[in-house]
């Protein structure tokens, strides 16, 4: 493989997606310039549109094993336009970096798995087992309407999937040195306590739902603390205060009542219902007139280790001289919804450091390294 030809390809593509302003869950014809290039491989295509997503499935080859690439072609905003160096859609190369929104999270990605893709369908035309892309455009949104959708698709027609390399940027420090093959899950909770409306001068801290709030917050930290099962591939479950406010417009009044949000990011070793007993419990205890409500945005998972992590593992030491390690923290990822069909996951991207912040910027020599780590990953379980 040479090195020049692979940079300018990855950099071509990836500058290319970059330009077109894919704000989640709006694609705006990113998908269309991956399915143009996977269709001149020889891919089959099947397009799975839902509401304001755009989705597909492309594969080449119809038998087992079976190696998926899954990705999104959605960003987030770009915050504050202004304290970028260079127009975020714009994609430009300054010291050895190409700046846009998207380049790491995860257009550069994208672009590595199909420029690997080309060229070993250009060594290993007749291949054993199936090639796949699945692509969605909503990951960085609700994720209602993308991956879930795909996976319905996949079981609807009874599609396997041994295999799948996802493209979250999962690198740390240096590309490679971190990969994933699980998340923990994200669980909401809205809490409105009520109360009577008082004066403040003739009110105690008793009546008052702010200071109800405060020791309920640090209850439910000691909670957490002492539920919390971990290990190096199983990070903490931690919870967030998000929200506070009381909507009170008066000065010399104490709140009627105090509105708070938490989130809590919790792993597959610790049940969603455990965390909501013990809070409601808790909470309980002060003989409140309350409302709670609960939203899990995501489940944990972690998928079966085995012949992928090797794989990976040794595509990773053969092109960087390091072994990964293996770290589940961070948000979410489409992984949840594939760990349905009982897939080897193994989240491996580029480095994190820059998501979903303005001047998001990649390596050109990483975006490079990445395209030749996808190749091996694919020559060595599809040949």
């Amino acid at each position: 493989m040479d090195n020049f030809n692979i940079l300018n390809s990855v950099l071509f593509l990836t500058k290319k997606l970059i330009k077109r302003k894919s704000i989640s869950p709006i694609d705006n014809g990113c998908q269309k310039i991956l399915i143009d290039r996977l269709n001149k491989l020889g891919f089959v295509i099947k397009l799975l549109p839902s509401k304001s997503t755009s989705n597909f499935i492309a594969w080449h080859g119809n038998k087992e094993p079976t190696l998926a690439f899954s990705g999104h072609t959605d960003v987030v905003g770009p915050g504050n336009i202004y304290n970028w160096y260079f127009n975020p859609f714009n994609p430009t190369i300054y010291n050895g970096m190409l700046y846009g929104r998207g380049s790491v999270d995860m257009k550069g990605a994208l672009s590595a798995m199909i420029i690997a893709t080309e060229y070993f369908l250009k060594y290993n035309p007749h291949h054993l087992g199936t090639l796949l892309f699945l692509i969605t455009s909503d990951e960085e949104s609700e994720a209602t309407n993308g991956t879930i959708k795909i996976v319905d698709k996949l079981i609807s027609i009874n599609k396997n999937i041994n295999y799948c390399i996802i493209g979250e940027p999962s690198s740390i420090y240096k590309l490679g040195d971190n990969i994933k093959n699980g998340r923990r899950g994200s669980l909401t909770c809205n809490l409105t306590i009520y109360s009577k409306q008082k004066h403040v001068a003739y009110c105690s801290i008793l009546n008052n739902p702010v200071y109800q709030v405060i020791s309920i917050i640090h209850q439910i930290s000691k909670i957490i603390e002492n539920l919390n099962l971990s290990n190096l591939m199983t990070p903490p479950t931690t919870f967030q205060v998000i929200n506070i406010t009381t909507n009170n417009s008066y000065i010399n009044t104490t709140p009627k009542r105090v509105i708070i949000q938490l989130n809590f990011r919790f792993n597959y070793k610790l049940k969603v219902s455990i965390i909501k007993n013990k809070i409601e419990l808790l909470i309980n205890k002060y003989n409140l007139d309350y409302e709670i409500n609960w939203i899990v945005s995501s489940n944990a998972f972690i998928s079966h280790t085995g012949k992928l992590l090797n794989i990976v593992k040794e595509a990773i030491n053969f092109y960087q001289g390091i072994v990964p390690s293996i770290n589940n923290n961070g948000g979410t990822s489409d992984g949840r919804f594939i760990n349905k069909l009982g897939t080897q996951i193994i989240e491996l991207g580029l480095i994190n450091k820059t998501i979903h912040q303005e001047n998001e910027c990649v390596s050109i020599i990483d975006l490079q390294q990445l395209v030749k780590i996808y190749y091996r990953i694919i020559e060595n379980i599809l040949t």
